[in-house]
């Protein structure tokens, strides 16, 4: 949750917000003002009573994917979207999607107890009683599974946990682990646990992460009910998301399929979410060491590691099914530029009847179109063409969209020129993660766009935002001195992964949050009468992000030059560069801490016949990196982007550039960005080609900067550590490469 700062604060320095005349990037001064115009009536249109009635119908009845309300959902945005004058058809796709058909898990041993596995209704809340619509509590693409194990409680179920299991003399070989939601995305967990010899896996939610130990719980209160249980998938996203049985190309019906035993991301053991009273039980049962510090949550319970004396039975059954994947494209053609696209998406599918994920997002997008609807009545005409996508199938692993893109990748490789994504809606100030090179636009947008709780900027409460949650005097002065919002490095998670990390499409992942809180996260507790008591109840948050989301939309339809700037990137360029040297110092100085310490511990056993003599484990000493390749690349990119900047300030304004010349800088900038992405892709998951940020092998959703040279020295490959450093030094050496060369263009067109 991010800090809070005083409203009265806010309220002394609070000032109206209004679309001004300030310098628009990408637009000359005479397009910029007829650009502003039509912002100023866009901003005018979205209405938070429609955002509110179309969340109503949205988030009615469960609507999974493969569901009968799924479909009807789909046909619903796309006539809706037709009737405000817009082009809209859906595109299917056909994907594996397994749902239950048997669960089991029962304690055996050393008494008995069987889990419910099942979400109460509340009486306050109707939709929750949807029982015969909603699907089961189960982690999608779970393998089929009847084990009988001891069970052991491993934290959070990542790398680290099980390094100290380890060290406790504790082994998983053989058992059932549980783990607590949290600290990892949760296919993290399975895949963690059968690396280490573990059968099965439950994942759990505690209520000291989620539930009763954050906040009063639903209905008192917006947090997780100790009957709520977690939904999701447990593909090895990392590797590759989308549908598993069809890497790299769109599922469309006759593509051809892998058999359903060579798909990589398919976990390798059983796996079962329960709600945290499902879980005490266990818990409790469990005996051996107490766990380490740190490791008990919430219950009131004493935490033990294991194994035994709890025995489990998990027994689990799938249907393994094909189903149909409706993406809802709407596409408003581009009056000059038709042939690049602006694309802004958001999912329609949920887990259940997921209000706040993913409707409260979606509806954001059905007011950019019914506002873009009203615009073309009026006689707007954007540069380039807009896609509004409303993607199906994301819950399950992004398969929407994923599917989409590896269906139109080449087509989308020419003409995408940046790709805005939102997943669900709160309270707060606006958080974005995403492509560097688009943070001076979205600053520009956020200074024109009102925050309704505290009449400051969209910009402004970001800005003071992230200036309250500095973790260090250091970040708090950058945070003072940078003039754009900060884009924080993308993982994964969401409809943006394919677009940015596959095809190196620069994206931006945006939302509001940060006041208030809750979870009910991918439960039946996701409704529309949980929304509208407890987040964005006057629904004046979906209008700040329709309007905040359609302006940068507009904006970057509408420039004359696509409005990148790539001074943000050079910057996060170098601080990544000392992480990862920083890193490589770190664990170099460990291998020797370490082999210092054993033969210490030998020369005392050498020396005392009562202690057993035990050959020295030593590890080799790395040799030093040679990051070379990198750093002059990093600072080839610094001088570039610097004279991009100095170029462009100088261009030619009045009467803006001419066709070709704008048509060619155009195309060297999109290059520049995909510069960052070559074909060869990261070592042994070639699917990610993003060299910049990626989804850590074992975080998932959490980012990993300069992910092949960072990971290869965490598992302390050092040839691998090396060659990645030269492969993006290369890129980054292209990317100033094509920055020279536009530069050369525009100082060639102010001499003439």
């Amino acid at each position: 949750m991010h800090a809070r700062f005083p409203l009265m604060l806010v309220a002394l320095l609070a000032l109206p917000v209004s679309i001004n005349d300030a310098p628009m990037r990408g637009f000359t001064a005479a397009s910029a003002r007829a650009e502003r115009d039509w912002e100023r009536r866009f901003l005018a249109i979205p209405d938070p009573d429609s955002l509110r009635e179309a969340m109503r119908v949205l988030s009615a009845r469960p609507h999974h994917l493969g569901s009968a309300r799924d479909s009807a959902n789909a046909v619903w945005i796309r006539d809706r979207i037709r009737g405000w004058g817009l082009q809209a058809e859906i595109e299917t796709f056909h994907v594996l999607f397994p749902t239950p058909l048997q669960r089991v898990v029962e304690l055996i041993g050393p008494r008995r107890f069987a889990a419910r596995l099942r979400e109460p209704a509340i009486k306050q809340d109707p939709s929750t009683a949807q029982q015969a619509e909603q699907l089961p509590t189960y982690n999608a693409y779970s393998p089929d599974g009847d084990v009988t194990a001891p069970l052991v409680y491993v934290n959070y179920g990542v790398p680290e946990d099980y390094v100290r299991l380890e060290r406790m003399g504790i082994s998983v070989k053989g058992a059932i682990v549980i783990a607590r939601y949290g600290r990892s995305w949760r296919g993290i967990k399975p895949k963690v646990a059968a690396e280490h010899g573990a059968v099965g896996c439950l994942i759990y939610s505690d209520p000291e992460d989620d539930g009763y130990h954050v906040g009063d719980t639903y209905p008192g209160g917006p947090f997780r009910p100790p009957e709520g249980v977690q939904r999701g998938s447990v593909l090895d996203m990392p590797q590759y998301p989308g549908d598993p049985l069809t890497p790299g190309v769109g599922a469309t019906e006759g593509a051809k399929r892998l058999e359903r035993a060579q798909a990589t991301t398919i976990p390798k053991i059983p796996v079962q979410p329960l709600s945290s009273a499902d879980a005490e039980p266990l818990l409790a049962a469990i005996r051996g060491r107490p766990v380490p510090a740190g490791w008990a949550g919430g219950l009131p319970i004493t935490y033990h590691v294991g194994p035994g004396p709890a025995r489990v039975h998990l027994r689990l059954r799938f249907d393994w099914k094909l189903v149909p994947v409706y993406d809802v494209i709407t596409r408003i053609p581009g009056a000059e530029r038709p042939d690049e696209w602006v694309v802004r998406g958001n999912h329609h599918d949920a887990w259940v009847n997921g209000a706040e994920d993913p409707i409260s997002g979606a509806v954001a997008v059905l007011e950019e179109a019914r506002a873009y609807g009203r615009l073309l009545e009026q006689g707007w005409k954007p540069r380039r063409t807009i896609v509004l996508a409303l993607w199906d199938g994301e819950e399950p692993v992004l398969l929407g969209s994923t599917e989409w893109v590896e269906a139109h990748a080449d087509e989308l490789r020419r003409k995408a020129v940046a790709y805005l994504n939102t997943d669900g809606n709160g309270r707060g100030r606006l958080n974005a993660d995403g492509a560097p090179a688009l943070a001076r636009v979205l600053s520009e947008v956020g200074r024109d766009v009102t925050d309704p709780e505290t009449n400051l900027s969209v910009y402004k409460r970001s800005h003071l935002g992230e200036i309250a949650s500095a973790h260090n005097p250091d970040q708090r002065r950058q945070a003072r001195e940078r003039g754009d919002l900060l884009i924080d490095p993308m993982g994964s998670g969401s409809d943006y992964t394919a677009f940015y990390h596959h095809l190196g499409i620069p994206s931006l992942n945006l939302g509001f949050g940060g006041e208030g809180g809750g979870g009910v996260y991918h439960s039946i507790y996701d409704t529309f009468h949980w929304f509208t008591t407890f987040s964005d109840t006057s629904f004046v948050y979906g209008r700040a992000l329709a309007q905040t989301v359609g302006l940068l939309t507009m904006r970057l339809a509408g420039a004359e030059v696509l409005p990148y700037e790539f001074g943000r990137l050079s910057d996060r360029v170098e601080g990544n560069l000392k992480e990862v040297q920083d890193l490589a110092k770190t664990v170099r100085d460990s291998i020797i801490e370490q082999n210092r310490e054993l033969e210490e511990s030998t020369f005392v056993a050498m020396n005392d016949p009562r202690l057993p003599m035990v050959p020295p484990a030593r590890e080799d000493v790395p040799p030093f990196l040679n990051f070379a390749p990198l750093q002059n690349a990093a600072a080839r990119l610094k001088s570039a982007t610097s004279r991009f900047e100095t170029a462009y300030a100088a261009r030619p304004d009045s009467g803006g550039l001419d066709q070709t010349a704008a048509d060619r800088l155009n195309a060297l900038l999109l290059r520049a960005e995909h510069a960052l992405a070559p074909p060869a892709g990261l070592p042994g998951r070639p699917w990610y080609a993003q060299l910049i940020s990626a989804p850590g092998r074992y975080t998932g959703y959490g980012a990993k900067t300069m992910p092949g040279v960072r990971e290869a020295i965490e598992a302390k490959r050092w040839g691998e550590a090396e060659a990645q450093s030269a492969v993006l030094g290369r890129a980054l050496e292209a990317e100033a490469a094509v920055l020279d060369t536009a530069s050369t263009l525009l100082e060639q067109m102010r001499k003439k």
